[in-house]
């Protein structure tokens, strides 16, 4: 198991460092071919384009130097720790990070916790009482949450909620230590409906892995020596269906906090998607390196832990 995880954490560096490439030679060079670099959305803000004026930004932020250089340049910083600063606001991105990382993910594992909470025991009873009432019941509402964007019925919530009784989410955010109470109210209604998407597709699963292990030999065995149901249920048929749901969480986590960005701009929060989204509008080069940058980190660190995790789950499952 040692030798596997060492293997995997090299193989992450490798990731890594194909992701700056490839961030790098997209945002560097293939972006302007087509929409032009950040010094022409600088200038066009002042009404012009003056060239003496683009040439003068391009020197200050080192934008005129070789590229291979200003590659070294960013990933001697990234191995410091050093994202850089943004070109629009000259703040540093790290310290954006650290207030609006944690807000991200708190939204997707808030989110994540309420779909799985709700998905896996509908999906059990649903595998028990198949081809009953129950079963037709949790299919139809699986369909329709993964039918339904959560973002429009955040839309269709906020809306109806200001029309009927004049409530509106509050726009001044409060962190947690700040002021608990205030944090969960305006932390719980995005992280809920955040959740609610994914749920119809853990709940499908769930309900089939079960079926498909209920029918399995060493199931009938259990049940044939005398053993409770619930423990031929909990003990040998659920813990062998988690392993696709551990392998669905894993892989959807990170993806789950880098999506949180409409939900964001809904409801108003300082998270990564928010702060992702206005630095492509602005083709802000440092802010969007370094966050997607932190999100490929997040990515092969949840593949990792799931990978490793399965032994836990199944051990007839070995790295060798």
């Amino acid at each position: 198991m040692g030798a596997y995880v060492v293997r995997r954490i090299l193989l992450g560096f490798v990731t890594i460092w194909l992701v700056t490439v490839m961030l790098f030679v997209g945002l560097r060079v293939v972006v302007p071919l087509f929409v032009g670099d950040v010094v022409d959305a600088m200038v066009a803000e002042y009404g012009g384009d003056d060239p003496e004026r683009m040439d003068a930004i391009r020197a200050e932020y080192g934008l005129s130097e070789a590229l291979p250089l200003q590659y070294v340049k960013w990933v001697g910083g990234l191995l410091r720790g050093d994202l850089g600063e943004s070109l629009f606001n000259g703040r540093s991105i790290a310290s954006e990070m650290k207030y609006r990382l944690p807000v991200s993910i708190e939204l997707g594992l808030i989110g994540l916790a309420s779909s799985v909470l709700t998905a896996v025991p509908m999906g059990i009873v649903a595998a028990l009482a198949r081809d009953r009432w129950p079963d037709y019941t949790l299919r139809v509402f699986a369909v329709a949450t993964s039918a339904v964007p959560g973002f429009w019925v955040a839309v269709m919530m906020i809306t109806l909620a200001s029309m009927w009784w004049h409530w509106a989410p509050p726009i001044d955010y409060a962190q947690f230590h700040e002021d608990p109470i205030k944090h969960l109210k305006i932390i719980a209604m995005p992280a809920l409906l955040i959740g609610l998407n994914p749920s119809g597709g853990l709940l499908r699963i769930m309900r089939a892995q079960m079926l498909e292990v209920l029918r399995q030999d060493y199931i009938r065995t259990a049940r044939a020596k005398g053993l409770a149901e619930r423990t031929v249920l909990f003990r040998h048929a659920f813990r062998n269906a988690l392993i696709p749901i551990v392998t669905i969480i894993g892989a959807g986590l990170p993806g789950l906090i880098a999506g949180t960005a409409l939900f964001e701009i809904i409801f108003i929060l300082p998270g990564m998607g928010r702060y992702l989204v206005s630095a492509i509008g602005n083709l802000d080069y440092p802010v969007i390196q370094g966050t997607n940058i932190v999100f490929a980190f997040l990515i092969i660190a949840a593949n990792l832990l799931v990978d490793i995790s399965y032994s836990w789950i199944d051990p007839r499952i070995r790295y060798r």
